[in-house]
Formats: C-alpha cells, sequence, structure tokens
C-alpha cells in the first residue's frame, strides 16, 4: 500500500498537496526573494498570468500518489507492475483529477522518473535540492561540516528523543517547526500540528528529537523520515529568538548528518539554504513532478503541458544558472 493525497480545487492549501501553491504562490514568493528585479519582475507577472490559467483548469483537481505530507517524498524500491496498477486504480476512481508525484529526481529515483515517463507523464521541474551520498563522521573535510559536528558535541541543549515528551513537549515542537518554516520563510508551508507529530511518532514514521536547555525546555527539534536508504528532514524547528551565534540551525543539521553516518544512509535535504547545502558537500539535482494527464480533456492537460514547457524552458535553467 502507499498513502495518496486526494485533492479539490480548496483554497489556501499547502505546498505539499496543491500543485497551484507550489508552482504559483511559492514561486511568486520566491521570486520576490531572488534580489534580481531584471529577472524577477517579469517572471512573477508570467506566474500571475499562468496562476489564474491553472486555476480555471483546476490544476489543484490532483490526486498525489506515494504523497506522505512532507516537503520531500522519499520512493520505495520500484516495482513496474505495482506502479501500472496505482495508476490504473488512480484513473478509475478519480478520473477527474490529474495524478501526481512528487520529490523526484534523476541520482535516487532515475528508475521512477524513467518509468513514469514511458507510462505518458508530463515532467514539471519543481526546485534544486541537495543530496549526500555517504556521510564520514570523522572526516575532515568538508571543513564547515568538520565545524558543525563539533558544535553539537559542544552544545550545551541536551537531546531529548521524543519517546521522553510529554503533551506539552509535543505541542512544544510543534511551535518551534512553526517558528522557523511558517514565521520565518512562508505560510504556504504544511502546518503541522502537535497531534500530527504525535501520530506520526507513534506509528513510528518519525524519528523526532529535542534539545532542551538547563531549564528542561525544548529549544529546538529535529523530524527525520527514512525510506529505502535515504533520510530526509522535514521538521526542522528552533528558538528563532535566541541568539545566532547558538548555531541552532547548524546544529540540527549536524544531527542529520551524525544520523545517516550512523546508519550508513544517504541524505536528500530538499531545497532552500543553497550555499549552507553546497558548504557542506550537498551534490545538487534537480526535482520533479510527473503527473498523468492522458485521461483528462485536451481543455485541461493544455495547461499543464504549457507549465511543463514553461518550467524546463524557463525555471530550470534559471535555478541552475543561479544555483538556487
Amino acid at each position: 500500500m502507499i498513502p495518496a493525497t486526494v485533492n479539490h480545487s480548496e483554497a489556501d492549501n499547502a505546498w505539499v498537496c496543491s500543485p497551484h501553491t507550489t508552482y504559483v504562490r511559492y514561486a511568486t514568493e520566491e521570486l520576490r526573494r531572488f534580489g534580481h528585479p531584471w529577472i524577477s519582475r517579469p517572471l512573477e507577472k508570467l506566474c500571475n498570468a499562468l496562476g489564474g490559467y491553472l486555476w480555471r483548469a483546476r490544476i489543484d483537481d490532483a490526486v498525489a500518489i506515494n504523497n506522505w505530507l512532507l516537503s520531500t517524498n522519499v520512493y520505495p524500491v520500484l516495482e513496474p507492475r505495482a506502479l501500472r496498477g496505482w495508476l490504473t486504480e488512480a484513473r478509475e476512481r478519480w478520473p477527474n483529477h490529474a495524478i501526481w508525484f512528487r520529490s523526484l529526481n534523476d541520482r535516487y529515483a532515475a528508475d521512477w522518473l524513467k518509468a513514469l515517463r514511458d507510462a505518458g507523464c508530463e515532467l514539471i521541474p519543481s526546485r534544486q535540492i541537495y543530496l549526500y551520498d555517504r556521510i564520514d563522521r570523522d572526516a575532515r573535510r568538508p571543513r564547515d561540516l568538520a565545524r558543525d559536528f563539533r558544535l553539537l558535541d559542544e552544545s550545551p541543549l541536551r537531546p531529548s528523543p521524543a519517546m521522553e515528551w510529554s503533551a506539552n513537549d509535543f505541542e512544544r515542537a510543534a511551535q518551534l517547526y512553526g517558528k522557523l518554516y511558517l514565521e520565518k520563510y512562508s505560510k504556504l508551508n504544511p502546518a503541522y500540528t502537535s497531534e500530527f507529530l504525535r501520530a506520526w511518532h507513534e506509528a513510528g514514521l518519525f524519528e523526532l528529537t529535542g534539545f532542551r536547555d538547563d531549564t528542561g525546555e525544548l529549544q529546538a527539534v529535529l523530524g527525520t523520515f527514512e525510506l529505502t536508504e535515504t533520510i530526509t528532514a522535514p521538521i526542522v524547528g528552533y528558538n528563532t529568538n535566541l541568539p545566532q551565534e547558538l548555531g541552532l540551525y547548524r546544529m540540527l543539521m549536524a544531527s542529520v548528518f551524525q544520523l545517516a553516518a550512523r546508519d550508513s544512509r544517504r541524505i536528500n535535504l530538499s531545497a532552500g539554504a543553497a550555499d549552507f547545502k553546497r558548504s557542506r558537500g550537498g551534490i545538487a539535482a534537480m526535482e520533479y513532478s510527473a503527473v498523468f494527464i492522458d485521461h483528462l480533456p485536451a481543455r485541461r492537460r493544455r495547461p499543464l503541458r504549457s507549465l511543463g514547457l514553461l518550467t524546463r524552458r524557463i525555471g530550470e535553467p534559471i535555478i541552475k544558472r543561479f544555483e538556487l
């Protein structure tokens, strides 16, 4: 079995469920942060025009297969017969919905990309992510990563696994995530609740770790998800009111690297903080969505094919050129 989300053009949805938010609203926010007005202004106008076109075409009538409600979906070992069955079932159950597969890259999911392309899916670039094939905890290079490991070792904060948490700790963890991802980054990110975090922890799907100060209060939180030898870190949060000198983000990322080194796992660190991730040995890779639309009427197919063409011809080259 595989998780799937089913959406019916609900307004103001988070980008992990809404293609419109991903490719229009979030893209517009990123362009405003870009800092190159001669590129960002015309692209923002293009996004706004395309956004209305896509919404009228009901882009958010969307079924996303293998969607774990996280920023990065990790894929299981490909079984072609199972994939064909999923596509057939999805077309039959949701004949008016496009069928999406998020978070594909040609380094860790090349077989999925090929299989979905061969099945007739449109490939739509989404963002540039950073991957780490293997981590050596004792290596001295990259130098920034070695410094991060020292920071983690010397931190006055005490690690606290979620099995030790109270209900108040889960509430605090959700608040810390919100401080970073919703208040500092974007309201378009998923707003995870304490109940969500607790449910995922109790189901054994998440490894949650907090970091307590000497009063016992959580000041940082990390949630990692693992599948087929790949670790991701979709839950990262810390008290953004504390001094930057404490290096809380560096400490949390060092914890991810430490987990990967311990278990001989590779890492998908998703997008964002590009300079930080490159300086620690991150390998840049384009991430794609694959969308199956052959069963939809032409008025629904054309906008999605236009989106694929524009993102491949314009979006992807800009992302690579400016190492975003």
